[in-house]
């Protein structure tokens, strides 16, 4: 299956701009809300999208980030784990020291449970010591259903580490760079995941990121050849969160979860697009957004394990 009803969420205790991953996550940006207000208005966004989400259908695990742990990013879990069908987790080498911290096993012991079982842990994050990292599924834009791994090459994803990845869990890389517009420079993208999104009969993409014309041409035909319809969109429309989105299972089918953010930046034809092919779901997200440069789909982990 290409999506899931599934999921685990992290709810912030800590949450605030991360200093460590400003220096390559060009969507962050600095409120001037009192750290404690931001905490609160993050608490309360979480809390609404996943009243959201399981309104719709999905089965949402909800645990509590630590506070003692100081780990801004923590309502971000898809970029430390993924779960999959065969019953195998993979941890994975954080960019940030403190993201480090949100690797935790325990969190393991909440799957099981919750009755899904595990085989297998693939744990890559000695890589830290290295200085090599590949942010799960961040950086790797899993097409599940045909055994593709998409992903933006960056700070945060090695292409050595990619292939070890590819191997262990039987998928082909299909590798390129994609880049934006900031500080009057063409720099890397810090997670594929902002740039496009592969649901089971479409993609929503930004192509206009990838500057080389043959690994554009590449991820196009890839994407045709496995029989999904391409939503491209702009790279104005990827500022606005737009690529960042994910299929998920909901009550009445296939459902597309993004921020309001998102769905605001959206022509009527995109949406027209989507919408044919599943329900929308779109949570207003806006300060998790803005401080924290990440999603809705950062914050989905989609759980693939089997049950028991």
């Amino acid at each position: 299956m290409q999506y899931t009803s599934n999921i685990l969420m992290i709810r912030p205790a800590s949450f605030r701009m991360n200093e460590e991953t400003a220096v390559n996550n060009y969507f962050q940006s600095e409120t001037q809300l009192d750290p404690r207000m931001v905490v609160g208005a993050a608490q309360r966004e979480f809390d609404e999208f996943v009243a959201l989400l399981r309104a719709n259908g999905v089965n949402v695990i909800v645990v509590e980030d630590i506070k003692e742990n100081d780990t801004p990013d923590a309502l971000f879990p898809n970029n430390w784990i993924s779960m999959h069908e065969d019953g195998k987790v993979g941890l994975y080498p954080m960019f940030a020291e403190n993201r480090r911290r949100e690797r935790r096993e325990d969190i393991l012991d909440v799957l099981e449970e919750n009755g899904f079982e595990i085989s297998e842990v693939i744990d890559y994050s000695s890589a830290e010591e290295e200085e090599v990292f590949l942010e799960g599924t961040g950086s790797l834009i899993l097409d599940r259903e045909n055994g593709i791994a998409y992903c933006a090459l960056s700070d945060r994803a090695d292409e050595e580490l990619l292939i070890e990845f590819c191997e262990d869990f039987e998928y082909t890389p299909i590798i390129f760079g994609a880049y934006q517009s900031a500080d009057n420079k063409r720099l890397p993208i810090y997670h594929t995941n902002v740039m496009m999104c592969v649901a089971d009969r479409f993609a929503v993409i930004c192509l206009d990121s990838i500057d080389d014309k043959k690994e554009r041409k590449a991820v196009k035909e890839q994407l045709k050849s496995n029989g999904k319809t391409i939503v491209a969109i702009t790279e104005k429309q990827m500022h606005e969160f737009a690529g960042n989105m994910l299929q998920v299972k909901a009550k009445n089918g296939p459902a597309l979860v993004m921020s309001d953010r998102a769905y605001r930046s959206l022509q009527p034809d995109q949406i027209k697009i989507l919408e044919s092919f599943g329900s929308i779901i779109h949570p207003k997200l806006d300060i998790i957004e803005t401080c924290g440069g990440g999603s809705a789909r950062c914050m989905i982990a989609e759980v693939f394990l089997p049950q028991g």
